[in-house]
């Protein structure tokens, strides 16, 4: 069972006090946000921690199914360069949101939304491909305008694209998913967080309502080989995370 931590936890510090933090605990992997404040990381430092990486691409001011053609390719753009970086440091998976739609964009023009978003998805994926990178899509919480929090809908799409899936536990509990329905065979990546269903909370594991044990004990029993990210707000809740995973499953 391969586990690792997002650098999300500790977004407002410097990116070293994280990945020390993470490799202090004896976790194997960190998942870099490859956004502000972190945009530009310096492949040396990295090299410097006995980690293994996956990276984020980012998501703050990033639109992949943007309906404006320069924001939409901007966007791209920068998701290719957390490609680009993956590649140089071999990074075993980078996550991709699938993108939103604005409120005028939903109303009037939804279907191009989605048009843009699985044509963006479709480049993006043959871009990894060339660069031998995994590039994964991930499913999305119930927060208006964001697009594939349905992952019936997200899973038939990446099929085929031939492409995979980063199931968000947290997203899929948040949209209603019962532990049992979350497990799609298109899944290479995992994002491990909990909350109580009425928010997006990522709270430490075990903290809130899902049944992790169920979906985990699913994967494990379907012969999941990927990386199972801790995403969390804060330090305390990546070793409290990490316990419980020791705790709870065969590490």
């Amino acid at each position: 069972m391969k586990i690792g931590a997002s650098s999300l936890a500790g977004i407002e510090y410097p990116l070293e006090n994280t990945l020390e933090f993470i490799e202090n605990l004896g976790i194997e992997y960190a998942e870099l946000v490859h956004q502000f404040p972190s945009e530009n990381i310096d492949v040396d430092v990295l090299e410097s921690y006995n980690l293994k990486y996956t990276i984020h691409s980012p998501f703050m001011d990033v639109n992949i199914a943007a309906v404006q053609d320069k924001s939409r390719l901007n966007s791209i753009n920068q998701i290719k360069e957390s490609i680009d970086l993956a590649n140089e440091i071999d990074a075993e998976a980078v996550v991709v949101h699938p993108g939103l739609g604005s409120f005028l964009a939903r109303k009037y023009f939804i279907d191009k939304v989605y048009q843009f978003a699985n044509d963006s998805i479709k480049e993006l994926g043959e871009y990894g491909k060339d660069l031998g990178v995994l590039t994964t899509i991930e499913n999305m919480p119930a927060f208006e305008g964001m697009l594939y929090n349905n992952m019936q809908d997200l899973h038939e799409l990446l099929v085929s694209l031939d492409m995979s899936m980063t199931l968000d536990i947290g997203h899929a509990n948040h949209v209603g998913y019962s532990a049992e329905a979350m497990y799609f065979d298109s899944i290479k990546h995992i994002h491990c967080h909990d909350n109580f269903g009425d928010d997006d909370s990522h709270l430490a594991l075990g903290e809130g309502s899902i049944e992790l044990n169920t979906i985990i004990n699913t994967l494990e029993k379907n012969n999941f080989d990927g990386i199972y990210i801790i995403e969390v707000n804060d330090y305390d809740s990546i070793e409290k995370s990490y316990e419980y995973m020791k705790k709870n499953f065969k590490i």
